[in-house]
């Protein structure tokens, strides 16, 4: 069975705009998200009063609806608000109209609307582990939130503003210097137009609050440095039903004493000792998901470059792992017992019994033949 809108803002068929706007102005404060947390109930009232007020607030729409009824609309093309979470994006026109703001609700509010509220941001660091992970992290912030005491008016309830005796309401002075006239925003108002005479006894005039309150931030996998995460409706509450503003969480990771990032690929210098890296052998890489098996072959040296694929950070964008590159880090002995000298100045002389040296002598000879002059 069709709701009947109006009977969801309780007026009369005959209501004139200026009735349904001030009905749905009562209804809104009273279910208003911000002001029912975690309240299923409240919210689908809101919305069921949101969607009334944008039929019965349009002319073309509220006509279709009185002669055809709700079939009529969806005919027209309209199937109503469907998803609540973002009330205030999904109907910026109706706030629009109603309260003097449009575009989601961060436009510059009239002076007798609400006024939403401002965006906040967050730092938050992770290791670097979390970062390639992801992780779920509990902060508690402590911000500005709407004042319901007196619903975000700052008048005392029962009471209203008065209007600035400096601008007369206008919200700006006028200031005259020989022909010219300048205009500013007025400075006991604030551009506001009215002034609060009986000022709310908990938020003391202001319409907020400072509240402290826990958000959870799920961090997904793949993020890095700079990385920003939005968190609507959890930024500084509104004022005279103004929508809360929105959480910017921007995110910095802490750097790893092993493995380095750019982007999805992970590099690490691995140390291994020359006697391995001359013989071959197959070694365990530390990765950021386990460990890795890497086969080294025989007579590989420092700087050379082995890649593990998909050992790499998660894509943000769902294209996969990155690869992982090691470099050999050939480790030379420096602390040698008489027996490890001797074997090694034994494979010395083994290496020019063999001519093993040959090649490197030729080397330095070409390299001195060039800076004498030689030829």
């Amino acid at each position: 069975m069709s709701i009947d809108y109006y009977e969801t803002l309780s007026v009369s068929r005959s209501a004139d705009g200026s009735e349904i706007k001030k009905a749905y102005r009562k209804l809104a404060m009273k279910f208003h998200p911000d002001r029912n947390p975690d309240d299923k109930s409240a919210e689908e009232k809101f919305k069921s009063c949101t969607e009334a007020y944008e039929v019965l607030s349009d002319e073309r729409k509220r006509e279709i609806y009185d002669t055809y009824g709700h079939d009529g609309l969806k005919n027209s093309g309209y199937s109503g608000p469907g998803n609540a979470e973002d009330i205030f994006s999904s109907f910026g026109d109706i706030f629009g109209d109603l309260f003097g703001f449009g575009g989601g609700g961060r436009s510059r509010a009239r002076r007798d609307g609400p006024i939403p509220g401002n965006d906040l941001r967050y730092d938050v660091e992770i290791s670097f582990m979390e970062a390639v992970h992801g992780v779920s992290k509990e902060v508690q912030l402590t911000r500005k939130d709407t004042c319901w005491t007196c619903e975000g008016t700052g008048n005392r309830p029962g009471t209203q503003k008065q209007t600035c005796p400096t601008c007369n309401g206008r919200g700006q002075v006028v200031r005259s210097q020989g022909f010219f006239q300048m205009s500013s925003t007025c400075p006991q108002c604030h551009g506001e137009g009215a002034i609060v005479t009986d000022p709310c006894n908990d938020c003391h005039g202001t319409g907020l609050l400072e509240k402290t309150k826990k958000v959870a931030l799920k961090i997904p996998a793949g993020v890095d440095t700079g990385a920003r995460m939005r968190l609507r409706g959890e930024g500084e509450g509104g004022r005279r039903g103004g929508a809360s503003g929105d959480l910017y969480v921007v995110v910095h990771v802490e750097e790893h004493e092993f493995f380095k990032r750019e982007g999805d690929t992970i590099y690490c210098r691995f140390p291994i000792s020359m006697v391995k890296a001359a013989l071959g052998a197959s070694v365990e890489v530390p990765t950021i998901h386990g460990k890795k098996s890497l086969d080294v072959p025989a007579g590989s040296q420092s700087g050379e470059l082995f890649t593990l694929r998909n050992e790499g950070v998660v894509n943000l964008r769902g294209r996969g792992k990155g690869d992982m590159v090691v470099e050999l880090q050939v480790m030379t002995p420096t602390k040698l017992c008489e027996e490890q000298k001797k074997a090694l100045r034994e494979f010395d002389t083994l290496c020019i019994k063999h001519g093993q040296d040959q090649e490197e002598a030729g080397f330095f000879k070409k390299l001195f033949n060039e800076v004498l002059g030689k030829n």
